[in-house]
């Protein structure tokens, strides 16, 4: 599916190319076509203007005053040989009498545009230079491109954001399968072992290890548990923070070589609520002391920060491991991703998941530096 993902970025990016690529050839040769018929059009109408000057007063005008007319959308200055400004149409008259550069300022612009059209008075034998601009139509026809690629690079932003979200969304499919699958084939092994246990205490076995087992017994449902929740809402419960992550650390702390020191601090808080999914949460904080361990490879220091503001609940989980290299930190929530021999790398993808989907929270590398360690920050709402 990763694959067919990149396949259908890659064609329609080429699409785009192409796209724009053949907009822009065709959107320039309407423009050159444009620009001549223009340059026509302002040539015809300054004969059109000298033939009514210099036609006696009982000529017939009016073909060369309906060519003068109909020209509403070509800016035109005229100018002597001196480059002084005798005549000018379709500029706007606004800003000539507010700005009295507005007229100078347009002739530079139209001299940079176009090369003047020359005219000498067969009478007189002065010479006046005619300069235009771009209409409208022009304009817009050389500005389409731009708005085309605007318009295509949407439309690719939106069926990227489509395909995006649908994998997002089968994604989301698999991993309730899965954990659901588990949790199911977890069950009838379970209920067994349950079972058996209860035989054992009945029978009178060695005590001691009957309680372990009952412990690992009870583990494994806790475990099914937390799988069987993926996939639908959980129930959100007000808990106190404090005395769920005190629990879990109390839990990893037996568990961890005895070379690795636990500290959780609360700055004096003893108290502090959130609604939470107990199981779903202790999920995550045992991942993030799992991973922390793992980073420690025996031996180190994993504190626990629980920090309340106003509306937010800031939980710290920081190490003096090995931390994580730049060009990892992006890709330590993505599933499958993993630096460790063993592992399928989902516990921290899940750990996001279950904080950001399910807890409307974050989670994420809020700083990390090789050989000196890393600290993740979960952010959770407090409860109203």
């Amino acid at each position: 599916m990763l694959r067919q993902f990149f396949n259908w970025r890659s064609a329609l990016a080429l699409a785009a190319i192409a796209i724009v690529i053949g907009t822009i050839f065709y959107s320039r040769y309407l423009g050159n076509k444009i620009e001549r018929d223009e340059r026509q059009k302002v040539e015809l109408w300054i004969e059109a203007g000298r033939f009514i000057f210099n036609s006696p007063a009982d000529a017939d005008t009016r073909l060369a005053s309906s060519i003068i007319t109909h020209n509403t959308d070509i800016p035109i200055i005229e100018t002597n040989d001196r480059d002084s400004i005798t005549a000018f149409i379709n500029l706007d008259s606004t800003k000539i009498s507010s700005h009295a550069g507005y007229l100078r300022n347009q002739l530079n612009d139209f001299k940079s545009q176009h090369e003047a059209i020359p005219y000498q008075d067969p009478g007189s034998g002065r010479k006046n230079f005619y300069y235009y601009g771009d209409s409208r139509l022009l304009q817009e026809v050389r500005y389409y491109p731009l708005v085309q690629l605007l318009i295509v690079a949407l439309f690719i932003s939106i069926i990227l954001y489509a395909i995006t979200l649908n994998n997002r969304a089968t994604q989301n499919q698999v991993w309730a399968g899965m954990a659901k699958e588990t949790a199911h084939q977890l069950g009838t092994p379970l209920t067994s072992l349950e079972a058996w246990v209860e035989m054992m205490k009945e029978q009178k076995t060695n005590e001691k290890i009957v309680g372990e087992m009952e412990k690992d017994v009870s583990r494994l449902k806790l475990v099914s548990d937390r799988f069987s929740k993926i996939g639908s809402t959980p129930q959100l419960e007000e808990a106190n923070v404090v005395q769920q992550i005190g629990q879990m650390v109390e839990y990893i702390r037996k568990r961890a070589p005895g070379r690795v020191n636990f500290s959780v601090h609360s700055n004096g808080q003893t108290l502090i609520i959130a609604r939470i999914s107990a199981p779903l949460f202790d999920w995550v904080v045992e991942n993030l002391l799992k991973n922390a361990l793992d980073a420690m490879e025996g031996k180190g220091d994993i504190r626990i920060d629980i920090m309340e503001t106003s509306q937010l609940i800031n939980i710290d989980v920081s190490d003096t491991g090995k931390g994580i290299s730049p060009a990892n930190i992006s890709r330590v929530f993505k599933p499958g991703f993993t630096t460790k021999k063993r592992g399928w790398g989902l516990g921290l993808s899940l750990s996001k998941r279950i904080i950001e989907q399910y807890h409307r929270g974050h989670l994420y590398v809020k700083n990390s530096e090789l050989g000196r360690g890393t600290t993740f920050r979960m952010v959770l709402k407090k409860s109203e």
